[in-house]
């Protein structure tokens, strides 16, 4: 199943969410990715829309939880505990949409982190036990991401990706543009955590930084990737609706 992610959605209010979500199943999208973030985050007064206008056009969804603002990873315990409460509350709400899967970012670095590296670890990895818990809980699936090339980012490549999660129970979400970024070593990837792949974001760049372009607009060997991604869901994170055909025509036309 190929999906759109809110990354394509102008809109500053949910005002055009459903013609825009008319226009996405009209192009042959299965589902949409609630992208959880300013200004329409995922909420106990948002979900209803979100749930009525994806029910009214048969579409599906996946959920990209909050990520400006939010670290899990931070050795302030309040922050954690209320970027904590925040990703829980996305997986509830998440499992009443009935989502397919819900992605999450790692956490990022501080300069306490970067002096304190094997107590960063440790909290990282106490975040992520909690954040499975409650996927079990609630039955549904969660992808950590890995990251693109930038400064304060964490889990830019598969093995500190592997690292931070170390034996905690929880799926990836493999995102092949974020990869470009970094080493472009998506065989590797795939070959180390292709097993943990729950879920994948597509979009496009020149390997420098995170443009989120159409299909066939930047350097990722797509002709290469593609037939190597496990077959669990795929989104498109691209920058509008039009991106999102010519990325469409892109992948039909490389099959």
């Amino acid at each position: 199943m190929i999906g759109l992610s809110m990354t394509a959605y102008p809109g500053r209010d949910l005002l055009e969410f459903e013609g825009w979500v008319g226009r996405a199943k009209e192009l042959g999208f299965d589902f949409v990715e609630i992208l959880s973030e300013w200004p329409h985050y995922l909420t106990r007064d948002s979900y209803r829309l979100f749930s009525e206008v994806l029910d009214g056009w048969g579409m599906k969804r996946t959920v990209h939880a909050p990520f400006s603002d939010v670290n899990i990873g931070s050795f302030n315990d309040r922050l954690r505990r209320t970027s904590l409460e925040i990703i829980h509350e996305t997986i509830e709400l998440a499992a009443e949409l009935d989502a397919l899967s819900v992605t999450i970012h790692p956490g990022h670095c501080s300069p306490v982190s970067v002096k304190n590296r094997r107590k960063y670890l440790e909290i990282h990895r106490e975040s992520l036990g909690e954040i499975a818990r409650w996927g079990e809980e609630y039955g549904v699936k969660v992808g950590v991401e890995n990251m693109p090339r930038f400064v304060i980012l964490d889990a830019q490549t598969c093995e500190r990706l592997c690292e931070i999660l170390g034996d905690v129970e929880i799926g990836v979400t493999f995102d092949v543009g974020h990869l470009n970024t970094t080493t472009g070593e998506f065989e590797r990837f795939l070959e180390v955590l292709g097993d943990r792949i729950v879920h994948v974001h597509l979009h496009d760049n020149r390997g420098e930084r995170d443009e989120h372009l159409a299909l066939g607009d930047g350097t990722v060997p797509w002709a290469r990737v593609l037939p190597r991604l496990p077959r669990v869901t795929w989104t498109l994170e691209v920058g509008d609706i039009e991106s999102a055909r010519r990325s469409l025509e892109f992948l039909r036309n490389l099959h």
